[in-house]
């Protein structure tokens, strides 16, 4: 029992602890960033303010997650982010390919508390913020209200990943809200008055089918004049959850203070909308349906921008900058809401999309005015223009893994994050960050520790791409289609398909390359063929006179034509794509963009893939065949196809397949590093979507590792990850390191992407 006397008054229980580093905020940034500094040794407590992490991902909001690869919707090939927010998404994939949320929370919570070195606190919420001197933050004080239990939290190095920079923000550090005039940056898409300067919250509901009748009554505070909503006509019963993003308020109100203002008025959109499903009487289906699950936080947008040494702007996304100190990428279109929401004539965005990917600098990541703020998430140093790019979970997850990465450096040389940029440090986080399966775009990993790179390479087989077999379905040319083609310099090969057409009639076949190598929007036209077709099934073969003046993919497009099919192939292969020049609205795709000349933005077709099972290779013969897929691939520094596949890949036809490592003398061989082919053209979004498949079939499912002697030094089986990392409990002494793949989840050729050893 407990018994005090009264007093005048009592002080809360405080604990104090001290890490390396403290990270603000859990949503995706701030849970990649924790994981990856804890995962290179440094000592970490996580402070979330919510009973769960993910912030917008979790279950409390239930946003799918995000990147570059835009739901397949742009021309972002083999574009999802890398490192610890694959291995969550791949993982996500293989446990919850339903899409529940509440798994996803677990997942999320599990790859956390597995890391010794993260302190995790959830439900504490930073309040306080002290700092040593003007430019430096000694330590943040927290309120766990579960536990009334106040937090004293005291590191070196802080990260700011809270989504409004409650750190950042009571610190000092320079910050920006609202958006740049076009003057400032010369950004051309830079909003005018009538479109606001914010982006508001979303709030989202989700609705089921009980089998039997069910009534609702509207709470009194719900909105009744369904009519102020100019798209109501777009509400039906079946649509619910994320699908519905534009239900979005708040961009004329003070996204930081007024959060709780907006909130209510999406609770009286919400249940206003749920209101005129259920009980107008357009929506007879609705009638078994209830309202299962509405949100009671809003999933917010844009806030406080926070400054650093660079700020990314519109023409480094439209024009791909390249920048000395590049650490992550985004690829997602520059997307701009109206300020006034579900309440605007206006339509609910305004995507515009850059050609390819473009690099995020390490100077966005940390204050410009403080000396131990690192920055991530949302609140990085963007203008408000690249900010509606920049902001979507599965970039600012990618920047969190760099923040993260940035202070395991900067705990481990003793550096401040601004010395960091350097040129003569930069490196060095560029060469860790890719050895933990980031990919930064035109950095390829060189490190000289690597055993891989002395030793001789060899393979059982390789492919040498001379068929798509003829062994799939025969579909029309209902929109036009194509191969993508990996084609080193030289003559580019001839091909042979199989057409049939219903009549004599024209089959135009275009040759196209993208401008930059590394993009894979075709908007170089290299030739063009028209090839007369009579009736009937026929093989149809293209020579043609154009020379490849350096690695790329080419497209190898069928133009539209309703009287002809083309016959297509079941066999998949990593790095081998096919593309269509069809439409995605989802993300503002529709079939080409064509923006006003006054935007700074491009004009461009979207050629994109259809998501298996369909989404097949076209059927044809290649002579001479493509050899891209050798064994000095896995060392080549880059692990996904870019301008090339990028990929050993076993020939279809080897049924041992495997790759040897050899050295003239024996090497200490302690750890070794292998990625698989998890198809990184996926999106894997997280929550709502379904998908048709737990596990991606180029993935290699099961291996073995072997010694000099043949013997069996490691056995794994039931793969689905990306990154495999193998620790020797005692360092394997041996002159060969033999990697036998044992089959794929879908019965494709054996791939690996790449393979490291360390001693």
């Amino acid at each position: 029992m407990i018994r005090e006397q009264a007093t005048d008054s009592r002080t809360l229980r405080t604990e104090h602890f001290s890490a390396d580093l403290v990270v603000a905020g859990g949503g995706l940034a701030g849970t990649c960033c924790a994981i990856t500094a804890a995962r290179a040794g440094t000592n970490v407590i996580l402070v979330q303010d919510r009973p769960v992490l993910g912030g917008n991902s979790s279950s409390e909001v239930r946003l799918w997650v995000l990147g570059a690869t835009s739901h397949m919707g742009n021309n972002n090939r083999w574009a999802r982010e890398g490192g610890v927010i694959d291995e969550i998404l791949v993982e996500n994939m293989y446990r919850n390919p339903e899409g529940n949320a509440i798994i996803f929370d677990t997942i999320l919570l599990e790859k956390v508390l597995e890391e010794p070195n993260i302190r995790l606190l959830l439900n504490t919420a930073v309040f306080e913020t002290q700092k040593s001197d003007p430019e430096t933050i000694r330590g943040v004080r927290a309120f766990c209200s579960q536990n009334g239990t106040m937090y004293d939290l005291n590191a070196p190095l802080f990260c700011d990943a809270s989504g409004d920079g409650i750190v950042a923000f009571q610190a000092g550090a320079a910050f920006r809200m609202g958006a740049e005039s076009k003057e400032e940056f010369g950004e051309k898409f830079a909003p005018t008055a009538e479109y606001g300067e914010l982006l508001g919250h979303s709030l989202y509901f989700y609705s089921k089918d009980t089998g039997k009748p069910v009534r609702f009554v509207p709470p009194a505070y719900a909105l009744q004049d369904i009519t102020r909503i100019p798209r109501y006509r777009r509400f039906n019963a079946k649509e619910h959850g994320c699908q519905l993003w534009w239900i979005e308020y708040g961009g004329r109100l003070d996204t930081v203070h007024d959060t709780e203002k907006i909130k209510w008025e999406l609770w009286k959109v919400v249940y206003g909308v749920w209101n005129h499903i259920k009980n107008s009487g357009n929506f007879p289906e609705a009638e078994t349906m209830t309202l299962e699950w509405v949100g009671y936080i809003p999933g917010k947008r844009e806030s406080r921008r926070f400054e650093g040494d660079y700020i990314l702007k519109q023409q480094d996304i439209v024009e791909q900058r390249e920048h000395y100190d590049a650490v992550a990428f985004g690829g997602w279109s520059i997307d701009l809401h109206p300020a006034d929401g579900v309440f605007s004539e206006k339509p609910g965005c305004n995507q515009w999309h850059s050609k390819g990917l473009y690099q995020i600098p390490y100077r966005s990541l940390y204050s410009r005015n403080l000396n131990n703020l690192l920055l991530a998430g949302r609140i990085i140093s963007v203008s408000h223009v690249a900010f509606g790019s920049s902001r979507v979970m599965g970039t600012s997850a990618h920047v969190g893994q760099a923040a993260g990465m940035a202070a395991a450096v900067c705990t481990n040389k003793k550096i401040a994050p601004k010395t960091l940029s350097q040129e003569n440090y930069i490196s060095l986080l560029q060469r860790e960050l890719l050895k933990t399966g980031q990919h930064i775009p035109g950095i390829p990993l060189a490190d000289e520790a690597d055993l891989a790179r002395q030793g001789s390479l060899t393979a059982s087989s390789e492919l040498i791409l001379k068929e798509l077999p003829a062994d799939g379905p025969f579909l029309p040319l209902q929109h036009p289609s194509a191969q993508m083609l990996p084609v080193a310099p030289g003559e580019m090969p001839g091909l042979t398909l199989r057409v049939e057409a219903k009549q004599n009639t024209e089959l135009v076949v275009e040759l196209r390359r993208s401008s930059k190598p590394q993009n894979h929007t075709p908007d170089l036209t290299l030739e063009t063929q028209r090839i007369p077709l009579h009736a009937g099934l026929q093989p149809v073969t293209v020579s043609f006179q154009t020379e490849i003046t350096e690695p790329v993919y080419v497209f190898v497009c069928l133009m539209q034509n309703d009287h002809v099919r083309v016959q297509y192939s079941l066999l998949r292969v990593t790095g081998i794509l096919s593309v269509f020049n069809h439409s995605n609205p989802a993300v503002s795709n529709y079939g080409k963009q064509e923006p006003p000349d006054d935007i700074g933005v491009d004009a461009f077709e979207f050629w994109t893939p259809k998501r298996r099972p369909e989404g097949l290779n076209l059927a044809m013969q290649i002579s001479p065949g493509i050899r891209l897929f050798g064994p000095e691939n896995l060392r080549n520094g880059t692990n996904r196809p870019v301008s090339r596949p990028n990929a050993w890949v076993a020939s279809p036809g080897d049924t041992d397949p495997a790759i040897t490592l050899s050295w003239p003398e024996k090497k200490r061989i302690g750890r070794v590093e292998l990625t698989f082919d998890t198809d990184w053209d996926h999106p894997m979004e997280t929550v709502l979507m379904t998908h048709p498949e737990s596990v991606m079939p180029f993935c290699v499912k099961e291996y073995l590792l072997c010694d000099d002697r043949n013997e069996k030094i490691h056995h794994r089986t039931g793969n689905h990850q990306t990154r495999n990392t193998v620790i020797f409990d005692t360092p394997v002494e041996t002159s060969r390191l033999t990697i036998h793949p044992k089959g794929t989840h879908g019965g494709t050729p054996a791939a690996l992407f790449e393979v490291r050893c360390y001693g």
